[in-house]
């Protein structure tokens, strides 16, 4: 069974108290001279583990749990090759208790209680404590996770679960409540070049039988996403092809043939970053959804952090499309939550998709420009008091004060908009939105001349000659204008 980490859970062995389908009994199995190079360069001790600088501090629940210090029951929570199994390797070594690793995939309810049976029979004869490792722990079935309660609860085990999934959705409450929760960060470029390097230096590794060319080594820190296993598995297919071709040199060339993924000339820190990015943003205003398309799977397969798009595309969501559409902020916003939620690859689909919605919908800067206004007016000075009757009236004395009043409740009036000033002084009259008339943002268009009209307390427009239509006084009277509903005097089709 592949773990999450840079080894493989062992084999059953048969020993007493095995549980069936474990796929590992007491530990996992040791490194071989053939073993694959992730296998062979995991960490020998705490002080090799690399990425998780948070949660190594002298102190640290991680260094407390790896060193045996408290016996405390652990979830640990990060992507793929961010070294959770990897930890479970290092506890399993440091200290004299027993440890029985076991999958999710595998082990059932029957396996679970068999271990704890086991490990109860041996805390009553004095014998050592008992670490349970389950990989892939959001794959158990809620009953299967109840089997863990009471013997966690009473520390018959040491739960060590890892997972990949948020545990807030993938683990039951009552499991959650019993352990720490430890969050595991995926390794940012620098950690994935240093243990590169030291897997090329290093006996257990390469040996330094061959060298790693900048380039080459950019291309599969690229290439990696922060998953370590990932880019030891690409190089050790790299050296492979070196070898192979007789050469004493892992080139740019050498490593794209290795892993078949040409090196995307992207620098995430230079010039071709921004270029790209800006592309990408262009290429959705423009609603060129295909160009839109290709520079997201250029900026994916470069390695790009998906965060980092999603944001981009949530600012997008309301700077190009605005009110236009203004379902696109919410699914800019679903995909970046996706992006969390599923991470990579996976979470390119919610991408794509927002990708085509973002392109392809009607396009409006209105709130852009609106916010941009108002924003330049208040660095200017220009603004004032609040007017009385919007100032804080439920405080004891404001009333004293005069807060509140004159104020009216737009609920009141049956078109629910009533004259009144809310903006200060200065600023009466002053108009920062202006709506296109694109997609949804039309409608906004034909309804808020009217809303101004009687919030500021305006006269209806003149109608033409002929057209029979009532001209209509101030707001707080029974205007029937242009874009209000026939049905009452509402403001918009179907009440406001």
């Amino acid at each position: 069974m592949e773990s999450d980490a840079l080894f493989t859970l062992g084999e059953p062995a048969g020993a007493p108290g095995a549980p069936a389908g474990s796929g590992g009994v007491d530990g996992f199995t040791a490194a071989r001279a053939d073993s694959p190079l992730p296998v062979r360069m995991r960490p020998a001790g705490i002080d090799e583990l690399v990425g998780q600088e948070h949660l190594l501090a002298p102190g640290a629940p991680l260094r407390q749990l790896v060193e045996g210090a408290t016996p405390m029951s652990v979830i640990l929570w990060g992507p793929p090759g961010s070294g959770k199994t990897t930890i479970a390797h290092l506890v399993a070594r440091a200290t004299d208790r027993r440890f029985v690793a076991m999958s999710a995939l595998t082990a059932g309810v029957k396996d679970v209680r068999a271990v704890i049976e086991t490990a109860r029979r041996q805390r009553r004869s004095g014998g050592p404590p008992t670490v349970l490792f389950i990989d892939e722990v959001h794959r158990f079935s809620k009953t299967q996770q109840d089997s863990l309660l009471a013997a966690v609860e009473d520390r018959t085990v040491t739960l060590l679960a890892a997972t990949t999934e948020n545990p807030y959705f993938s683990v039951i409450s009552p499991l959650l409540s019993r352990c720490v929760l430890l969050t595991l960060q995926a390794l940012d470029d620098d950690a994935v070049r240093g243990l590169l390097r030291r897997a090329v230096a290093d006996e257990r590794g390469l040996g330094g039988t061959l060298t790693l060319a900048e380039e080459a080594e950019d291309h599969l820190v690229r290439l990696a996403g922060g998953d370590v296993r990932k880019a030891l598995t690409a190089l050790e297919a790299a050296a492979a092809t070196a070898t192979a071709l007789g050469a004493g040199r892992i080139d740019l060339a050498v490593a794209e043939q290795a892993v078949d993924v040409a090196a995307v000339r992207y620098d995430r820190d230079g010039d071709a970053h921004y270029d790209v990015t800006s592309a990408f943003i262009k290429s959705m205003r423009g609603s060129d959804v295909d160009a839109a398309l290709h520079w997201l799977a250029r900026m994916l397969v470069a390695g790009e952090d998906a965060r980092f798009i999603a944001r981009r595309m949530v600012i997008f969501a309301s700077e190009d499309v605005g009110m236009a559409d203004p379902t696109a902020l919410t699914v800019a916003t679903a995909a970046a939550h996706a992006v969390e939620y599923v991470g990579l690859p996976e979470a390119q689909l919610n991408l794509a998709q927002a990708v085509i919605h973002l392109a392809t919908a009607p396009k409006s800067n209105s709130a852009t420009t609106a916010i941009g206004a108002a924003v330049a007016d208040v660095r200017a000075g220009r603004g004032g008091s609040v007017p009385r009757g919007l100032r804080d009236a439920h405080y004891s004395g404001a009333r004293g004060l005069g807060h509140g009043t004159g104020y009216r409740y737009p609920h009141d009036d049956h078109r629910g908009v009533v004259t009144q000033q809310y903006a200060p002084d200065d600023l009466v009259g002053t108009d920062y939105y202006r709506p296109s008339g694109h997609g949804a943002e039309r409608a906004v268009a034909t309804r808020l001349p009217v809303l101004r009209r009687i919030v500021r307390g305006l006269p209806a427009p003149a109608t033409r000659a002929g057209a029979g239509a009532p001209t209509g006084g101030p707001a707080g009277g029974t205007e029937q204008a242009s874009g209000a509903s026939e049905g009452g005097g509402d403001v918009t089709e179907g009440g406001q």
